[in-house]
């Protein structure tokens, strides 16, 4: 009976009268008796149908409530649906076979079915408008209606709940269940498995859902026409809506958010069917471990993002999806779970079915990182899940811009000024960090905020985490897995940047990120929370970091200098300001202001030289004589605060760090040059940490204000005795060692302060070791000793060899400027043996034989020599003699070509010679002959 009644609308009760001037209207077919009605076997309410699914056209309320009521009536059984039933004859034997009538079964086999090859169009066009009804009213689904009817009664989903319509009754009740769902109550699994099977229903065919075909016609028109299958054309929008392809408008942009909302694929993932068959192969492999339909799933595959597992269809298919869900923090389920909470206290947000115009996108979740990243003194603070997950989502979402809604947003004109071809993974953000000072105001104010949260938690950089990976493991595989950063990852990266586990992509990456806290010292959290509250006492209106680095440095020095016995500069910030100082050095880039100076030197000089490991900065040191103006100031202010402070010497500690380690472990941080100068020659000592040790030496003899404990033991001395020199130098030259070697022409005339004496005896006899140490030797006799020492100066350990064959040849050297250097070496042996290796080498048995009870220094022991060597009694080592022999006729020719000039410069050679006591007595026998003289022949009174 029921079949023969829906065989022919007239005998539906009721049917005719309500639908009677919409059946003429729409010409559905005749009405009038007698008339051959083709549309009699169901084509009539068919059509009808379809006219109520069509936006376009109006059907009469009463109408409208008929034809939902007489498709609910045949919703148990699809062949009461005349007009479904014969469209679909052949398809229902060709993929539902074997499914009992009845319920809605076959129904539910067809719509699985819908968008196989196979089907008809027919059968897909009328299983279609049945889906547009069901949309329209849930009842329309037998099985969904029977399966929650308990739930709907239960959790209050009924149509009296309803704000809207009745045509988006299915939608609201899908929300109001969902809701039920998220906040942890029970529904059951029965009407869960209806759910999914309709949510995934209206993601796989755009057309069941009003808003979508209204708002987004024109974009479907122009950009998605021919993608009507599997959900393809619903990600073809959500492309345009991420700007890859083109843009959505306002409308068409809200009605997606809403029907994802509405189908909630980011709770199962196989909602999602253009999504799941993308991604079929990389869950298979790298989120094998979950269960099929967590939301976990989702997650692993944002985890695996830009990796090799990751496949390009799932890539694109799953930043379109997740573009979306950031913009509703709801739609994550893990993250409404955990954080719903701590939104309700701290952003005040409302429940998952209701929205608030009011919100921007992505608000909430701006809101709950904020608190996520907050200290305990700075306010209340998330729950320890809901922080942990706020977490984990950044670290995914860090990769895409687009991922951030505000950031987008507020971005939007400068990510197309400044980043229009930064188009790979990361690249984004940092060029946006790159161009900090460049960007709008609300711009740099949230890529400020992002960089500030990077500082804390760097794994929020999951690409640079997964360059770093094999450092992380070996160096800092600890402090990755603590759940609060805090910064330490990031200093363990800088301090291990040059291992050989370093690759090129994290040193690239962990360097920009250092150049990018350079602009902003909150940029450095560590430094922040060190040095926050002295940032505000003592520098305040300084953002940059090195700016307020060295502001803070100079109080430190200024205190120290002064005495004061309270530093102004807390302990805790003086010592992650030591941190910062020292990370500054590796790299030139990291102090602009020097950078900037000399960026036109570095392109001329060391062009191919590398950044890392102070590399730039040592090459421009090498080069610098011929540096320009700018850069040589500062350079050589570099070094100035570098010789005062040698930690802050990258080169030095790097090549000498193991030695350092053995010799001067015990050392004060400023003493360590003097230290390992010490230590130069001792046994053990590293090669190339005394190169690097002899090369600094040379830099310190170049000029006494680079030598800071010669400049200390000599304050006095150097104006007393060398303003001249420093009269005829220049402002920002060089001294080139004139200082260095007045002071040592002057501790030849035993004129220096004990303090000053000590010192200048050290760099002679440094010196007088190895010929570049003196910076006059090496400027006026560059020709001679090329020329007449030349393999004396190739040789690779230094040892007096090339300013002893200068000596030899000093009859041979015709430059007076030459000659005045070789001369003033032989002035200084003279006063001090030990300032002549050789000789001292040759005479140590003879000097501990027979001068053992003569202090050094003053000619003494010199004298001593040279009176056992007078002596006819005395035997001394050959060598001692021969090498004595030699110095008595080079002296004798110095004082030839070089007379005295002065009565101080007489009476110095007169007590100096060898000869000393002949010599007093002729002066002695001189003063007696000129006082008889003038008694003899003087006038009497």
């Amino acid at each position: 009976m029921t079949a023969i009644i829906f065989s022919d609308y007239q005998l539906i009760c009721g049917f005719m009268d309500s639908c009677k001037s919409d059946i003429n209207q729409l010409k559905c077919g005749s009405i009038r008796p007698g008339e051959k009605d083709v549309h009699s076997q169901g084509e009539v309410v068919s059509c009808l149908e379809k006219a109520l699914v069509n936006e376009e056209k109006i059907i009469s309320q009463n109408c409208k409530k008929a034809i939902l009521r007489v498709a609910e009536l045949s919703s148990d059984d699809f062949h009461l649906d005349r007009h479904l039933y014969l469209s679909c004859r052949d398809d229902r034997e060709r993929f539902c076979e074997d499914i009992q009538g009845g319920e809605g079964r076959v129904y539910k086999c067809l719509f699985n079915h819908k968008f196989e090859d196979a089907m008809s169009d027919q059968c897909r066009e009328a299983l279609t408008t049945r889906q547009k009804l069901i949309a329209q009213d849930y009842k329309v689904s037998y099985s969904l209606a029977k399966a929650c009817k308990n739930d709907l009664r239960k959790y209050r989903c009924n149509t009296d709940n309803l704000p809207r319509a009745r045509e988006a009754r299915l939608s609201y009740l899908l929300l109001c269940l969902e809701s039920s769902v998220h906040r942890g109550r029970q529904v059951s699994g029965e009407c869960q498995g209806e759910m999914l099977d309709y949510r995934r229903m209206l993601m796989e065919d755009f057309s069941l859902s009003p808003e979508i075909i209204l708002n987004c016609r024109t974009e479907i028109e122009l950009h998605c026409s021919g993608l009507h299958r599997k959900g393809r054309t619903l990600h073809c929008l959500m492309r345009l809506g991420r700007g890859d392809k083109g843009s959505l408008g306002q409308n068409c942009q809200q009605a997606l958010q809403t029907l994802i909302q509405e189908t909630d694929p980011g709770a199962d993932y196989r909602i999602d069917r253009a999504l799941n068959e993308a991604c079929e192969s990389v869950i298979q492999t790298a989120c094998k471990h979950i269960r099929s339909g967590d939301p976990m799933i989702l997650s692993c595959l944002m985890e695996h993002l830009y990796t090799e597992k990751m496949v390009e269809e799932c890539e694109h298919r799953l930043l379109e999806l997740q573009y979306f869900i950031s913009r509703d923090w709801k739609l994550d389920p893990v993250l409404y779970r955990k954080c719903q909470g701590d939104a309700s206290r701290l952003c005040h947000t409302q429940g998952w079915n209701q929205t608030s115009e009011m919100l921007p996108p992505g608000a909430v979740f701006s809101c709950l990182y904020r608190h996520a990243y907050r200290t305990e003194e700075q306010g209340r603070r998330l729950s320890r899940d809901c922080r942990a997950e706020i977490q984990r989502i950044l670290h995914q979402r860090a990769l895409d811009v687009k991922m951030e809604p505000g950031l987008q947003e507020r971005c939007i004109i400068d990510l197309g000024k400044w980043c229009s071809e930064k188009t790979d993974p990361g690249q984004e953000l940092e060029c946006l960090q790159d161009h900090l000072d460049d960007l709008a105001v609300e711009c740099r104010e949230i890529v400020g905020n992002l960089t500030e949260l990077e500082s804390e938690d760097i794994q929020i950089e999951a690409l640079l985490m997964r360059a770093c990976d094999p450092v992380v493991q070996m160096y800092c595989h600890e402090l990755a897995d603590n759940q609060i950063d805090s910064g330490d990852l990031m200093e363990c990266l800088v301090q291990n940047k040059h291992q050989k586990e370093m690759n090129e992509k994290c040193a690239v990456g962990v360097t920009h990120f250092q150049l990018i806290q350079m602009k902003d010292f909150r940029f450095s959290y560590k430094f922040k929370m060190a040095c926050k509250e002295d940032v505000l006492k003592l520098c305040p209106n300084i953002k940059k970091k090195v700016d307020v680095v060295f502001c803070l440095s100079t109080t430190v020095r200024n205190d120290t200098l002064q005495d004061n016995k309270e530093q102004r500069v807390s302990i805790k910030c003086r010592k992650q300001l030591r941190v910062e100082e020292l990370e500054m050095t590796e790299d030139i880039r990291l102090e602009p202001e020097l950078y900037v100076s000399c960026k036109t030197d570095i392109d001329k000089y060391c062009q191919n030289i590398p950044f890392g490991n102070a590399q730039v900065v040592e090459c421009l040191k090498d080069a610098k004589k011929f540096l320009s103006s700018h850069c040589h100031d500062k350079i050589f202010k570099l070094q100035e605060t570098e010789m005062s402070d040698p930690e802050l010497d990258y080169t030095l500690m790097r090549v000498c760090k193991q030695m350092i380690k053995r010799y001067c472990a015990d050392s004060d941080s400023k003493n360590v040059l003097q230290c390992l100068k010490q230590n130069k020659n001792a046994e053990l000592m590293d090669p190339k940490c005394k190169q690097m040790i002899t090369k600094r030496q040379i830099t310190q003899n170049t000029d006494y204000r680079l030598n800071p404990v010669l400049r200390k033991a000599c304050k006095a001395d150097i104006p007393k005795f060398c303003q001249s020199v420093l009269n005829t130098v220049k402002d920002g030259k060089e001294l080139e060692g004139q200082v260095v070697s007045c002071l040592k022409m002057k501790y030849a005339d035993q004129r220096l302060s004990s303090d000053c004496e000590d010192q200048i005896r050290v760099i002679i006899q440094e010196s007088a070791l190895d010929y570049r140490l003196d910076p006059q030797l090496q400027i006026h006799c560059t020709k001679e000793i090329n020329t007449l020492c030349g393999e004396e100066a190739a040789a690779q350990e230094q040892t007096g060899q090339v300013e002893e064959c200068l000596k030899i040849n000093l009859l041979k050297i015709a430059r007076e400027a030459c000659k005045r250097e070789v001369l003033n070496m032989l002035q200084e042996s003279k006063a001090d043996i030990f300032v002549d290796p050789v000789l001292h080498a040759a005479c140590g048995l003879d000097i501990r034989h027979h001068c053992a009870s003569i202090l050094p220094g003053k000619g003494r022991q010199m004298s001593c020599l040279l009176e056992q060597l007078e002596d006819k009694t005395v035997r001394l080592q050959p060598d001692c003699k021969k090498r004595l022999q030699d110095r008595q006729e080079m002296w004798s020719y110095a004082a030839k070509v070089a007379p005295a000039e002065g009565f101080a410069d007489l009476a110095y050679q007169v007590m100096t010679s060898p000869s000393k006591n002949y010599l007093m007595g002729l002066l002695a026998l001189g003063v007696c002959v000129l006082f008889l003289l003038g008694m003899t022949c003087g006038c009497p009174s």
